[in-house]
């Protein structure tokens, strides 16, 4: 029984499985991310985790795994292994990979999250088969994964797919990112929240209920999330502009509401469109498992590189 540990690490919670090379999950599990105790106690559960999820493989197969994977939000630096700066966890210039491969005795493999989630939608999603997609998950932030063939590119520095900072409304609300009017200050579910608690009189309100509040036709709610779709469309034609996708992949806690925001959006960027050619824009298939299943085929990958360089 070959098999990998993939690892997807969030702000809140970290995803962790043993997974085959067919993307079989064969044992799954979660625990929270100890935020509060610091940036050195998370990087300590890391790799804890890690370590008794390869205990669990070598209790039920009798093997240690092949290797590991591991998906990190922030400012990544892949080919060293270091995770340069990540907000939600407090990290800088922290060498996860050392530190995991150290632990469990295997190669040891990192990722971007959003970018392995890309990957696993690629794969195994809603992208699989596709040659040319872009994935957009709509959560706290905007962020996005550009797939070529089965593989997502970086960028020259890691940085490739950010369309949450395409400014789409100049002098707009101010984004995390120090500019004015970015797609991730207008149309991510965090911001959508954030309008229809204004708008609601809510201090509590988030997007699911905005999506609600759609559905059941509440004019209040309709002029909130029109802005937000208005906002997300122009985002989303700048970036078929440049990119040519096939197929646009949208996820994320905002692509939950169904219908309520694929109808409107698919239209407003038909109607945006002129020269361009109209990929089909189509809900994430994985929820959130994408990124652990996407840490677990860049384990299965590295393996194959090593395997090749023999």
């Amino acid at each position: 029984m070959r098999y990998v540990i993939a690892l997807d690490v969030g702000g809140t919670g970290m995803k962790a499985a043993l997974m085959r090379a067919d993307g079989d999950l064969l044992f799954q599990d979660r625990r929270p991310t100890p935020r509060e105790q610091g940036p050195e106690a998370i990087a300590s559960a890391v790799v804890d985790f890690a370590d008794a999820l390869r205990r669990t493989g070598v209790e039920r197969y009798g093997e240690s795994p092949a290797a590991a994977g591991v998906a990190v939000p922030g400012i990544l630096d892949e080919a060293a292994g270091v995770v340069r700066y990540a907000a939600n966890l407090g990290w800088r210039d922290l060498p996860i990979r050392a530190l995991l491969g150290e632990r469990l005795g295997v190669p040891v493999a990192l990722g971007h999250d959003v970018r392995t989630g890309g990957l696993a939608e690629g794969r195994l999603g809603a992208g699989e088969g596709v040659d040319r997609f872009l994935f957009v998950p709509l959560g706290t932030g905007i962020a996005g994964a550009i797939g070529l063939d089965g593989r997502i590119e970086p960028g020259a520095h890691g940085g490739a797919g950010e369309i949450g900072h395409v400014v789409v409304r100049p002098g707009g609300p101010r984004c995390g990112c120090g500019q004015y009017g970015c797609l991730e200050a207008i149309a991510s579910a965090a911001a959508v929240g954030r309008a229809w608690a204004a708008a609601s009189g809510e201090p509590d309100a988030t997007a699911e209920h905005a999506a609600l509040a759609v559905a059941a036709g509440d004019p209040r709610a309709e002029k909130v999330w029109a802005e937000a779709v208005d906002a997300l469309a122009t985002g989303l034609v700048t970036a078929l502009t440049l990119l040519d996708p096939r197929t646009i992949v949208v996820g994320g806690g905002l692509a939950e509401a169904g219908e309520t925001l694929f109808a409107p959006l698919r239209e407003a960027v038909e109607s945006r469109v002129t020269f361009q050619q109209l990929p089909s824009i189509v809900p994430a298939a994985l929820g959130d498992a994408a990124g652990c299943l996407g840490a677990g085929l860049l384990a299965w990958d590295l393996l194959s590189v090593e395997v090749a360089s023999r």
